[in-house]
Parts: structure tokens; sequence; C-alpha cells
């Protein structure tokens, strides 16, 4: 292909048992001759991930290439597995070639679903390393779209935190106001409450402050006078002892359900494993896309779940 322009060398696996899903280099496509597997919903120019994105590459590059493979019917077209809002705002900017990963494999799955998503502890240490390397927090809101109060913000998040809840917490979604609630907690209590949050696999705010409101005033951290005074309104003996009448009611109701609810997931896992297998094959894809776009974006949705619970914001993905 005399349009592909190797760029960079990627280092094989010594583990024979690896097998690549891409080649080694990566190579330079003209943005016109990528052709994309899915359409963008309605309203996605206007998102601020979306915004986000032209921001980081307008501020840094490109960070992560996006993913192509070869039409084999048409010599010089190429499929977009992977990077479709990356494609988008680099045709905005006006770019007219990108750098490319070769896939080798013809399956969308893998971008889709075996994606890490940064959790927020993961954000801070990322945010403190690159203020520890000199980069103003300007620069670094300017490159994530974000403003620089909430780059301030995430650089703070484990003041006031003990190490070992920390650790506890490092990979979860738990976002920034459940850090302030856990931070008004003793050390003791934090790791017990980063505990009952994971065990729970509940890190909602609420929860969070239901934890506080059943802490005994012993176990709770010294706070200045103006946040005591604060506190004045806060919750009675006798709503605490409600507060744990209801959570004690409501894990009778959960244990209930733990049944029921297994066998419906299972089902529900079944079905979505053939939806992701359907999706694994270029040719269903591209037929969907042809004939029933409206059913190819509810089965990327579908394919694309990872969790019933509710998203946290994190910082943005080059998607």
């Amino acid at each position: 292909m005399a349009d592909w322009l190797p760029q960079h060398v990627i280092e094989a696996s010594d583990d024979p048992d690896v097998h690549l899903a891409f080649e080694r280099q990566t190579v330079s496509v003209p943005i016109s001759v990528i052709v994309p597997l899915k359409s963008l919903r309605e309203g996605i120019r206007e998102s601020k991930k979306y915004a986000q994105i032209v921001n980081s590459i307008k501020a840094i590059g490109l960070v992560e290439a996006p993913v192509i493979i070869a039409d084999t019917q048409h010599s010089g077209r190429y499929f977009l597995l992977d990077g479709h809002l990356r494609i988008e705002a680099l045709k905005e900017l006006g770019t007219e070639t990108v750098d490319c990963l070769v896939a080798t494999d013809d399956e969308t799955y893998t971008y889709n679903k075996r994606v890490n998503r940064l959790p927020p502890l993961q954000e801070h240490r990322m945010i403190a390393r690159a203020v520890e390397r000199g980069v103003a927090p300007t620069v670094i809101a300017e490159a994530l779209g974000l403003d620089v109060a909430s780059i301030h913000r995430k650089f703070r998040l484990l003041d006031g935190i003990c190490p070992e809840a920390a650790e506890i917490l490092k990979d979860t979604i738990c976002p920034m106001n459940a850090f302030d609630i856990l931070r008004r907690m003793s050390p003791t209590r934090q790791i017990e409450a980063a505990d009952l949050m994971v065990g729970q696999n509940n890190f909602s705010l609420m929860f969070a402050k239901a934890l506080l409101a059943a802490t005994p005033d012993d176990q709770l951290a010294k706070q200045p006078k103006k946040d005591k005074k604060a506190d004045a309104n806060g919750p009675t003996a006798q709503q605490i002892a409600r507060m744990e009448r209801e959570l004690a009611a409501l894990q009778t109701q959960v244990k209930s359900v733990e049944d029921s609810y297994g066998i419906d997931n299972l089902h529900l896992t079944v079905a979505r494993g053939y939806i992701v297998k359907l999706l694994s094959n270029a040719l269903i894809v591209r037929w969907l896309s042809q004939h029933h776009q409206e059913y190819l974006s509810e089965f990327q949705r579908i394919a694309e779940m990872e969790s019933i619970a509710p998203a946290s914001a994190t910082l943005p993905i080059q998607d």
C-alpha cells in the first residue's frame, strides 16, 4: 500500500503464546479513505466529552491511535474499528492524515469492552505527577478540557485520606464528593468505610453520608470550629436510629432478591455474549449499518455495558 507510511514500531512480546492483534508498525492513512463502522449519535458533537477530545488534540496532539483494518473488497479503503470520536475531531480540526494501528483481527469487541477507564484516584496521581514535573495546572486544564478549579481539586483529592483507605479505593469509581465525606472520619473509620463501600459495590454520595451519620463521635476527625458550627443541624440520634432501621430493612430486601437476580443476570449475560459475538463479525456489522442502523446502535450499547451501576465522571478518554 503506497499510501501507508510506517511511523512507529511496536515491540513484540517474548511470550510465544501471545498473539499481536495489530501490525507492529503504525501507518499514516488519509482520513478520507477511512470508513467508520458506526454513525455518531445525534448531538455527540455538542457533548462535553467531544469538546474535551478536541481540546486535548489541540493541546497535546492525538494520544491514542485509531484502529483500522483494510477493506478486502476495495483496495485503498479501510474500516475504522476504534476511534470514531477522534477521527471526527481530527476532521473538524482540518487534519488530512492520521497515524493508525492496523488490526489483524476483524472485530470491534475488544476496543469497546476491554478498555480501562481511569478511576478518580488514578486521575489524582496522574495530575500530581504532572504538577511535580513542572506542568502548570492551567496547561493540564486546557489539555483535558476542564477548568483550573477542577484540576486543583483533583490534585488535593487525598488530602486527609489515610494511605490504607486510599489503597482500598485506588481502582474503584469512588467520586470526589465521597472522599470529602471520608475526610471527616478518623483513619480507622476511613478504612472501615472504604471496606464497606467496596463490599457493597456502592460508592454513591448518599451511602457515604449514611456511613458518616452512623460513625460514633470518637471516630470523627477533629474539625475546625467553623465546621462544627456548620454541623449543628446534622442528624440527631433519633434520625440515626431511623436510618439504621431503614438500612437493615434494605439489606433484607436485597437478600430476598439475590437468588432471582443471579438467574436473571445469567440470562442477560448469555444474551449479551451472543450480541457481542455477532458484533465481532465485521460483515454483520456492515450489513446492520446499511440496513438496520437503529438495531446496530442498540446492539452496540448492550455490548459496551460494563455494569448496571451508574458511571462516574472521569477524565476524557479519546474515543
